[in-house]
């Protein structure tokens, strides 16, 4: 499948909480940043109300894994805790701190080492290490209950089988993210590019397409309601989310495009 995604990098520090909420009006999915040291903040809080404001469905990402004092499970005990969300781990660590040396893929069912000399560009699948496979089993299991809850033609063939196939179980898990159900939880090193690679495929794979999302409500030029589709044969419709100025072009625009075209020096009305 091929996709363009469009990426607003939003900053974390409290006193840029506006660009968070001006960013998330446009947003058709987010993935949630967290430290594996730090956890859950009060700030992580203001932004995951900002989002469940603007019913944008989306994943958690468990960063700097491999500092001192990382733990992937306590973040999520803190989601659950603090945020009242449903996390759904995808992965399991391989170590933590120093010793942190890839993640377990539980849709595989195989664990994934990067290669530090090539900076994470290069990594292969392994057999599991022995002394995580039951903790993998437990983890599994979890992941292919909230699957499965989908819809009852998934739940049929878990109850049947007792296991779904990576389809199914990807199918079951965009469903339930997409109805603000559950997170998908990945972790990684940035740093060091360790998983940065299977959390962008999480982001494809997980959060809506635009041919996924519902016929736009809006109004008219006239100021009636009216809806419009994703779609380039449908009347241009955006919204202007931010406005600044740069001192060689001038004023910027940015906006979010929601259906029809529109090309460089065309007024719009």
């Amino acid at each position: 499948m091929t996709s363009i995604e469009s990426i607003i990098d939003t900053p974390g520090h409290v006193d840029f909480t506006i660009e968070v909420e001006r960013s998330m009006r446009v947003l058709d999915g987010a993935c949630m940043v967290y430290c594996a040291v730090g956890g859950v903040q009060p700030q992580s809080e203001t932004v995951w109300r900002q989002a469940n404001k603007y019913k944008v469905p989306r994943l958690a990402f468990v960063n700097k894994m491999d500092r001192a004092g990382a733990n992937f499970f306590k973040v999520y005990d803190q989601m659950r805790l603090r945020l009242k969300a449903n996390p759904i781990a995808l992965q399991v660590p391989i170590g933590a701190e120093e010793k942190f040396e890839g993640v377990i893929d539980l849709i595989k069912m195989k664990a994934v080492y990067w290669d530090e000399s090539s900076q994470g560009m290069k990594f292969d699948y392994r057999d599991i290490p022995a002394d995580l496979v039951d903790t993998c089993k437990e983890w599994r299991e979890k992941m292919l209950e909230a699957a499965a809850e989908a819809n009852e033609e998934l739940m049929n063939r878990y109850l049947e089988t007792g296991d779904l196939s990576e389809e199914d179980i990807k199918k079951g898990l965009r469903i339930r993210t997409i109805n603000f159900e559950i997170v998908p939880m990945l972790c990684g090193s940035a740093f060091k590019n360790k998983a940065c690679k299977l959390c962008w495929n999480a982001v494809i794979e997980y959060l809506p397409l635009l041919l996924m999302l519902q016929a736009l409500v809006c109004e008219d030029a006239k100021g009636q309601p009216t809806t419009r589709k994703a779609s380039d044969d449908e009347p241009f419709s955006a919204l202007a989310f931010k406005i600044m100025t740069d001192p060689f072009v001038g004023q910027l625009i940015f906006f979010r495009v929601y259906s029809g075209v529109i090309k460089s020096g065309r007024y719009n009305l």
